[in-house]
């Protein structure tokens, strides 16, 4: 027989549980942060990762970032003609990339790219007993996995965001030139002229905070990991998910902090 009190105790223990976990979070945060102040700093790992995440997640985030210019240029054309202020599609292009899409588009990528590759290979080290090998031999887990990554992912991601926005920025300009009829020097002249750089600064800011949780999500899935190939998968599919969540969350949080007047 259901208890009335049965649904208010299923919402106290979802809370509970995801008060618990935030924490368990944030202290797994917190001491692989502590790390990068704390010798020896296993610098070829840390180059190993930023290649990973810069490198070769550069071609999927650069086709993203063209075609999303593209888009941007075509629908915006579209909506501003009703009210005759089609000289407006270069500013939106610029500011849509450079404050936001840039960033969001590029943090949800690098998480499906990157992120699901971190937490499967933590993973299967976890429940290979990989991880306590290392503790066996005298090295400390978080700092040889995890703080290496939450650096490499911190400055990646505004790199590979910023080359995005160019990206982004030019395929609105070819869109802009070769079919909705834009001179080449009026677009560019708009796009400068509209461009400030505290939207690039806080696109850049954003990409920082998106690509440290990137790595966060994936480490700590992955580091957590339980109960063989299925929990492999469960923690790989928790980081991609987790992230993005977060990506987006966090996207209208600074958002807020940045441009709330």
């Amino acid at each position: 027989m259901i208890h009335p009190l049965d649904p208010v105790a299923t919402l106290g223990r979802g809370v509970l549980g995801a008060c618990r976990t935030a924490g368990d979070v944030a202290l797994f945060a917190l001491d692989g942060l502590s790390h990068l102040v704390r010798p020896p700093f296993y610098g070829r790992l840390f180059l190993r990762a930023f290649i990973d995440f810069a490198y070769y997640s550069l071609p999927v985030v650069a086709l993203t970032a063209v075609f999303t210019g593209m888009v941007l240029a075509l629908q915006s054309y579209t909506g501003f003609a009703r009210f005759n202020a089609q000289g407006a599609v270069a500013n939106l292009v610029v500011l849509s990339m450079t404050r936001e899409l840039g960033p969001v588009l590029a943090g949800l990528m690098v998480a499906g790219r990157v992120g699901a590759a971190i937490a499967a290979e933590l993973g299967t080290m976890r429940v290979t007993d990989q991880i306590d090998a290392l503790t066996t031999l005298s090295t400390n887990p978080m700092k040889y996995l995890v703080t290496p990554r939450l650096l490499a992912a911190t400055v990646a991601l505004p790199l590979l965001v910023l080359v995005a926005n160019i990206l982004g920025v030019l395929g609105g300009y070819l869109i802009g030139t070769t079919k909705l009829g834009f001179s080449s020097g009026a677009y560019l002249s708009a796009t400068l002229d509209f461009l400030h750089w505290d939207d690039v600064v806080s696109g850049l800011v954003k990409a920082a905070v998106f690509g440290f949780v990137i790595a966060l999500m994936g480490t700590w899935n992955g580091y957590s990991s339980r109960g063989g190939a299925q929990g492999v998968g469960s923690a790989t599919t928790s980081a991609v998910v987790s992230s993005s969540v977060l990506i987006l969350a966090l996207d209208y949080l600074l958002t807020e902090l940045f441009f709330a007047r």
